[in-house]
């Protein structure tokens, strides 16, 4: 899959605040997303993203 700035991201897990979609904010070797729900922002490794990923919105 190809991740760029501003796609919206479902994860597996849920965020406590009960949203799964994240927002991509920076792609690299680390990606950081903030939550939809909540707009908490966090940082973490490209290879994890890859794996929880459910589904992937893009924006055109």
């Amino acid at each position: 899959m190809e991740y760029k700035v501003g796609d919206i991201v479902k994860l597996k897990k849920q965020h406590p605040c009960g949203s799964s979609e994240w927002e991509i904010l920076r792609v690299g070797a680390d990606f950081r997303l903030r939550c939809l729900g909540c707009g908490h922002q966090i940082m973490i490794a490209r290879k994890l993203v890859e794996k929880n990923t459910k589904g992937l919105r893009t924006q055109d």
